[in-house]
């Protein structure tokens, strides 16, 4: 039952909760809007919070509730971040959506609530605070990223769990190499920013 878990946390990870928003309230595919992306920031520049904010929930309650049935199927540490991990890859490379999907920052909130509250809430704190100070969204999803194998290591954790946190972090950092493009070159958008239905930019 624990590997079926893992399996189950993929194709969980795959449901594209902001495509599917996108689709049916606007009537658009948002993968032809602003980043691409089909996670809660493009949403949010899309639709208002009033759509992003359901999307990010959803996003991070699918990570959540992977962690919590690999879990219930199985008490081994392995399979619990195998499936971690597996949810993530899911909603990144979806099944539903020929393997093109988000950047995992939503999703990686819940897993990780799920695996270690004390962790998530210091990953999160860093990203406001660099998303406050920046207004850059993808700088901060980047920094809490970043900062996960080192919280585990800080909060005490095995080492099994920092390999974990790493792998994640090298996973979300690699889906934001775009933006990481963007933020060397001055052109990512900032939180706030806007696109109207042709896909434009909005200040």
């Amino acid at each position: 039952m624990g590997y079926l878990s893992v399996g189950a946390a993929y194709l969980m990870g795959s449901i594209p909760f902001g495509y599917i928003f996108t689709r049916i309230f606007r009537k658009v595919d948002i993968r032809r809007y602003g980043s691409g992306n089909i996670g809660a920031t493009n949403v949010l520049r899309l639709m208002g919070w009033r759509a992003a904010l359901p999307v990010f929930l959803l996003d991070a309650g699918k990570g959540a509730a992977a962690v919590l049935l690999a879990r219930a199927c199985s008490g081994e540490t392995i399979i619990v971040l195998a499936a971690a991990l597996a949810v993530l890859l899911g909603h990144c490379f979806p099944l539903f959506l020929k393997f093109k999907g988000g950047k995992g920052a939503a999703t990686g909130v819940g897993l990780l609530i799920s695996i270690s509250a004390p962790v998530c809430a210091a990953a999160v704190l860093l990203a406001v605070i660099v998303i406050a100070l920046t207004r850059y969204v993808s700088l901060g999803s980047i920094t809490g990223a970043f900062s996960v194998p080192f919280l585990f290591l800080l909060f005490g954790f095995d080492p099994l769990y920092v390999i974990f946190g790493a792998a994640m972090a090298l996973l979300v950092i690699l889906r934001h190499r775009e933006n990481i493009g963007r933020l060397i070159s001055g052109t990512e958008a900032r939180f706030g920013q806007k696109i109207n239905p042709r896909g434009e930019e909005e200040s």
